[in-house]
C-alpha cells in the first residue's frame, strides 16, 4: 500500500478543500494518507511517504504563504529521490500574472529534491467546483500510477 502525505496552507479554506479532495481520492485508490497543515509540518516528514503533495495559496502579488516559508526552504534541502510529488493550489485569477504562482514555486522546489513529478500541477480558481474536483481526482490518480 503506497503512503502519501498531503500538506496544505489556507486562509479562506479553499486549499484545505483542495487537500481534502486529493486525500479522499488517494485513499479511494488504496493509499494510506496523512494530511497536515503546513505550519504544523516538518518538510522532512515527506521522507516517510511515497507520494508527497503540497496544496498552497499565493498571497498578494506572488508571495508564498508566510506560515509556509520555513517549510518551503527546508523542502529544497531534502533528498527525495524515489518519491513522487504533486502540487495543486487554489487562487484567484483577479491577480493576473501572480495567479497561483506558489504552485510554480513549490513545483520547482520539489524538482531540486530529486523527486519525480507524478502529475502536472493543478491550479484552481477560487473554491473547487465539479470541474476542479474532476481535475484533482485525475491528478491523484496520476500520482498513484506514477508511484506504482
Amino acid at each position: 500500500m503506497p503512503t502519501a502525505h498531503v500538506v496544505f496552507a489556507t486562509i479562506t479554506g479553499n486549499n484545505e478543500d483542495v487537500a481534502d479532495i486529493v486525500t479522499e481520492k488517494l485513499e479511494e485508490l488504496g493509499c494510506q494518507v496523512k494530511e497536515t497543515e503546513i505550519s504544523q509540518t516538518d518538510a522532512a516528514e515527506f521522507q516517510q511517504a511515497d507520494i508527497c503533495v503540497v496544496c498552497a495559496y499565493t498571497y498578494d502579488e506572488g508571495s508564498l504563504p508566510d506560515e509556509g516559508l520555513d517549510f518551503y526552504d527546508d523542502l529544497q534541502a531534502l533528498d527525495l529521490h524515489g518519491k513522487v510529488f504533486g502540487v495543486a493550489g487554489s487562487g484567484d485569477t483577479f491577480y493576473g500574472d501572480f495567479y497561483n504562482t506558489t504552485v510554480d514555486h513549490f513545483e520547482q522546489a520539489f524538482k531540486l529534491t530529486g523527486a519525480t513529478q507524478g502529475a502536472a500541477s493543478v491550479k484552481i480558481n477560487l473554491e473547487p467546483d465539479q470541474v476542479a474536483i474532476d481535475q484533482l481526482d485525475a491528478f491523484a490518480s496520476q500520482l498513484v500510477a506514477q508511484a506504482s
